[in-house]
């Protein structure tokens, strides 16, 4: 079963780190070892922010992680992304630090 780990984003940026590059390099090779499974992106966001900005922020965050996988190769027809905006908290303490937890695209194996 493939391991999918989720990459966080800077405060309001939908742009993919050096360091998450990784992790999406990583993420696509499991996908691809794995040619049956299909992929859930969820996009994130912290608490900060009306409702209607981040569930855009959220999505585009989802989609530049369904591209990263798409340019490594994943089909996209695997992957399905969905924006939940700051409505789906991981932490909900008010600090950088839980902020920066939230910021996310979370990756779910939905099936085959």
């Amino acid at each position: 079963m493939a391991l999918l780990k989720d990459v966080r984003f800077d405060f309001d940026r939908y742009d993919i780190r050096a360091e998450d590059s990784e992790v999406l390099d990583a993420n696509a090779e499991s996908l691809k070892t794995n040619p049956k499974l299909l992929v859930l992106i969820e996009g994130h966001t912290d608490q900060r922010g009306t409702s209607e900005y981040n569930l855009a922020l959220a999505d585009r965050r989802a989609k530049a992680s369904m591209n990263y996988l798409i340019s490594r190769g994943v089909r996209s027809n695997r992957i399905t992304i969905v924006s939940y905006g700051k409505e789906r908290p991981v932490c909900a303490e008010r600090s950088e630090d839980c902020w920066s937890l939230n910021r996310r695209a979370h990756f779910m194996v939905k099936g085959q």
